[in-house]
């Protein structure tokens, strides 16, 4: 039986609870998905770049060491926006705090669109209409997701603790024994930005493995969006749980197995098919 898909509009306010928690809990981008950007996005000094969905500011980070002239980093959660001010102080950054579906934005205005971790809360076809709007000519959106798993390897933690999120609706983000993780989705993916006017890249998959100790491990689920939707009684329950396997089944040592799955296409140039 599948099951239920948390609503598109929860990833407005999952999220925010506790930003600083989130911060700390949620693993770094690889290094590698910094190259990628660079060499096939554009990702360079002097640029002006949208950054979708913020959140605590994993990848805003990372994107404004590059040295851009502007980033315009838009965070629906206020809880967030407001960890974002708090938390970087650099002038080339300003946060907008409203949906990006609403977001007043100019058109033609950015060299680089980027989402982390949170285009699979938009609707896809209407999203990337828009960010093809807000694109130079020539130029880039990039997607990327950080996966808990990997298709080709076995992931005993996952096996382990699987039964406990049965009767729990899962995130829009997640796979099942039907349907592929949303990162991992090449068809689709790739299928929604070539349907809106890009030229796709072939996505690129990065496989690296992410060591966590017990509490590790509470902190990291405890930002999941389908354990934050739980009430605060069951959900400290099922922490409970998590925390204890990884205590006494794992050593006190989990691996989960990470896929990073990166997209990236570019905006048809005024000249371009002519």
């Amino acid at each position: 039986m599948e099951r239920v898909k948390l609503d598109r509009r929860f990833g407005r306010e999952a999220f925010g609870d506790d930003p600083a928690n989130y911060h700390r809990a949620r693993p770094p981008y690889p290094q590698a998905t910094w190259a990628a950007l660079r060499e096939r996005a554009g990702l360079k000094a002097g640029i002006d770049i949208l950054e979708i969905g913020a959140g605590s500011g994993l990848a805003t980070m990372a994107l404004l060491g590059h040295r851009p002239r502007s980033l315009v980093a838009v965070e629906p959660d206020s809880r967030l926006a407001d960890y974002l001010r708090t938390s970087i102080d650099d002038p080339c950054l300003d946060i907008m705090e409203a949906p990006f579906e609403t977001a007043d934005l100019k058109p033609a205005s950015f060299d680089l669109v980027a989402a982390a971790t949170m285009f699979h809360w938009l609707h896809p076809t209407a999203s990337l209409k828009k960010i093809h709007g807000l694109l130079r000519p020539d130029g880039a959106v990039a997607l990327w997701w950080n996966v808990f798993g990997d298709t080709g390897r076995p992931d005993a933690f996952h096996d382990e603790t699987v039964h406990l999120f049965a009767s729990h609706p899962s995130s829009l983000s997640s796979g099942d024994a039907e349907r592929l993780p949303h990162g991992l989705d090449t068809g689709a993916r790739v299928g929604e930005l070539a349907a809106t006017g890009f030229i796709t890249d072939e996505p690129q998959f990065l496989s690296w493995t992410l060591t966590l100790d017990p509490a590790a491990v509470r902190r990291l689920y405890a930002t999941y969006s389908n354990v934050a939707t739980l009430p605060p009684v069951e959900r400290d329950a099922l922490l409970d749980a998590l925390e204890a396997i990884a205590a006494s089944r794992f050593g006190g040592c989990v691996e989960r197995n990470m896929t990073t799955a990166i997209y990236i296409a570019r905006r048809r140039s005024s000249e371009a098919g002519h």
